[in-house]
């Protein structure tokens, strides 16, 4: 990985924590991540900040932040197997898609020529990724 892309995963991994902490404990990733809770359970908090640092108003940008932060969260929350390699790659398959939606939230919004740049190049590592992992799951029958 590169330090531009090491750079923003750790942004979006500080995002979701952040977001876990305003919201409480919330299970670890390896666990029924989301199970029995309103896929839109903390998304509150989410759009308070995001209104008040806009003035009252959430901005196009954070809204959609929000949305696929929340649509990531919720489909991750897959049924767990107890397989520990098939459990990872199902799970990163969401992960990997709430990614590629932030990157063009970014292209669709950003104006800095780094972190477009870093998202154009997420959006196609990702991309690429989700399509290994499918050919994974596909050949064990899932």
């Amino acid at each position: 990985m590169g330090k531009r892309q090491a750079a923003l995963a750790a942004a979006l991994w500080l995002l979701g924590a952040g977001a876990a902490h305003a919201q409480g404990a919330q299970p670890a990733h390896g666990s029924a991540h989301g199970a029995g809770r309103d896929a839109g359970h903390g998304s509150h908090m989410a759009a308070s900040t995001g209104a008040a640092a806009t003035g009252g108003q959430e901005s196009a940008a954070s809204r959609a932040f929000r949305e696929a932060n929340d649509r990531m969260h919720h489909d991750m929350a897959i049924a767990l197997t107890g397989d520990a390699d098939v459990d990872f790659m199902r799970g990163m398959i969401p992960h990997h898609q709430g990614a590629i939606d932030m990157a063009r939230i970014v292209l669709d919004h950003g104006t800095d020529p780094e972190t477009r740049a870093l998202a154009s190049d997420i959006m196609a590592t990702q991309t690429r990724e989700i399509e290994q992992i499918a050919a994974w799951l596909a050949a064990r029958g899932f």
